[in-house]
């Protein structure tokens, strides 16, 4: 697998993420092997690699972590700061 994130799987994970209500909570291992329709661990394959890129950052939840689109989030908090 390529350790890129220009993948076109990674690239379908980080634009869900684009999604305001799927931003707000994050997309957990098991949303993003349901919808890709793969096994858990190769989802977690994709979301461990984005993480490693600092384009994902896990969140901790009580049924595992959540994966937040860390670059997405900054630019709508810099968006409110600046007083949208």
């Amino acid at each position: 697998m390529p350790r890129t994130p220009a993948d076109g799987t990674r690239l379908r994970i980080l634009a869900w993420l684009g999604d305001p209500d799927t931003a707000e909570r994050g997309l957990s291992a098991d949303d993003v092997a349901a919808r890709l329709g793969v096994p858990r661990p190769a989802a977690l394959t994709h979301l461990h690699l984005l993480t490693a890129l600092g384009l994902l950052h896990p969140t901790g939840q009580d049924d595992g972590p959540r994966y937040r689109d860390e670059i997405r989030l900054a630019e709508v908090t810099e968006l409110f700061e600046k007083g949208w």
